[in-house]
């Protein structure tokens, strides 16, 4: 029996699924846009210089708590530092050892991590909403009081080293220091993985100093999203954190400079098998007005797996399982990038491809169904991303360490919703000419040489 014989076979194929008897089904069309949800919130700044943002979710009995420090520095040593200071954070305090912590998080359902990067310290975490007092008191001591004990420290330091030593041969990350060191040059930001010799000369003494001198609430931002009272929750975190104090404000990340087009940099990684393209330009950030219009341009070059990206060089070209473009959003400036992962013998043509790919969306941009498809995937994504507690406060965090809040939020899908198809075409024209794009291509420089070089634009690393 075939399988779009349907008076007897209980499986059908998608082409027996898609058609009925008089013909193809028809495709529903794309439903309305709902408005967002109101959010009661309270955003205020404590006296400490703490800027706390709660939002009342009552989708389950939780919350979700995120605190962002910025925690930049010049030192060399800095990274490596910072590193082995978020992961000793909750080792230990004055009233709490490790098993302390983890039982009184445990008792309320909840949990606490830290992570570091060249921009930040953040902490977060998530309980019961009974268990927010708790919480917040893990907090304030880890804050105030973190010991990092001795054996703490050398225990991580090790384990760090170890993952940094298995880090640095992932072609991913060798990839992103490579694009970072070709941006930015040796700019703070491109610290991201400190060296594993410099997290071996890590003390417990430089660990606490770090502490006391960078682990501070002025410019730091608190977002909390749960099933509370804003108003009695902001009260709360104030009395919880009153013993968090200084004159000074948190260090801050020096500005990016703009990001200058130029050649493609062929960084040589002998024997490999695979390529990775990175390609970067300079952006404007979701303050700009332009920002919308570039978002929905974006979604249509790779910011989706419809896009005309995947299109060719995933389904036409069979180059690469997938290609990707988005935006990175440091401090208040923006990038955009493109990457793919390629074989060596298709890297330049998949270079070739994506520069065609980038002009093609100034000189053919999207139509307006494009442009309708790509705007109920962004705000049906957006919507979904902060429909949990946990997805709303991991896009408010981001949103507040750049001074937005709730309203931006809240009235953003109303902004997508208003951008027309020729402000798309002017943003993809703007943005996405291949004339203002760098970037890095990692691989074997003895098979990749001759074909990218013939193509033009790309110089190879000598160094």
């Amino acid at each position: 029996m075939s399988a779009t014989d349907t008076t007897g076979s209980r499986h059908r194929d998608a082409d027996a699924i898609g058609r009925t008897a008089t013909g193809p089904r028809e495709v529903p069309g794309l439903g309305g846009q709902r408005a967002a949800a109101d959010l009661a919130h309270t955003d205020t700044v404590l006296p400490n210089g703490l800027r706390v943002l709660a939002v009342r979710k009552q989708t389950v009995p939780m919350v979700e708590m995120r605190l962002t420090i910025p925690f930049a520095g010049d030192d060399p040593l800095h990274p490596a530092t910072a590193e082995v200071l978020a992961e000793t954070l909750l080792t230990g305090t004055r009233r709490r050892d490790r098993v302390a912590i983890d039982t009184d998080l445990a008792l309320i359902g909840g949990e606490l991590g830290a992570m570091v990067d060249p921009e930040h310290l953040g902490l977060s975490g998530s309980a019961l909403a009974s268990g927010l007092p708790t919480l917040l008191d893990v907090l304030a001591d880890v804050l105030t009081e973190a010991s990092h004990p001795d054996a703490e420290v050398a225990r991580e330091a090790d384990r760090i080293a170890e993952r940094l030593a298995v880090a640095r041969t992932q072609p991913r990350v060798i990839a992103r220091e490579a694009l970072q060191r070709h941006r930015y040059g040796d700019h703070p930001y491109t610290r991201e993985i400190p060296h594993a010799e410099d997290v071996a000369a890590v003390t417990p003494e430089a660990v606490r100093a770090l502490h006391a001198a960078a682990v501070l609430p002025g410019g730091s931002t608190l977002v909390l999203v749960g099933d509370f009272d804003p108003d009695t929750v902001v009260a709360d975190v104030e009395q919880a954190l009153r013993g968090w104090s200084s004159d000074r404000n948190a260090a801050e990340l020096p500005a990016l400079p703009h990001l200058q087009a130029g050649d493609v940099l062929l960084v040589p990684r002998p024997g490999a098998v695979q390529s990775q393209i990175r390609l970067s330009a300079q952006a404007v950030p979701r303050t700009d007005p332009r920002y919308p219009a570039l978002q929905l341009a974006n979604l249509t070059l790779g910011g989706y797996f419809s896009s005309r990206l995947v299109e060719n060089l995933r389904e036409d070209k069979g180059y690469t399982y997938g290609a990707h473009s988005g935006f990175e959003f440091t401090g208040t400036g923006a990038t955009v990038q493109v990457e793919a992962d390629t074989a060596s013998d298709v890297t330049a043509a998949a270079l070739l491809e994506t520069r065609y790919e980038l002009g093609r969306l100034g000189l053919v941009p999207p139509t307006d169904d494009d442009v309708e498809s790509v705007r109920q995937y962004a705000i049906g994504s957006l919507l979904i991303g902060s429909s949990s507690q946990a997805g709303l406060a991991n896009q408010l965090s981001s949103l507040a360490v750049v001074g937005l809040g709730v309203e931006w939020l809240l009235e953003h899908p109303a902004r997508v919703a208003r951008v027309t198809t020729e402000e798309v075409a002017e943003a993809a024209l703007t943005f996405f000419a291949p004339s203002r794009f760098t970037g890095v291509v990692v691989g074997d420089a003895d098979v990749l040489a001759p074909r990218l070089e013939a193509l033009g634009g790309v110089t190879v690393d000598r160094e």
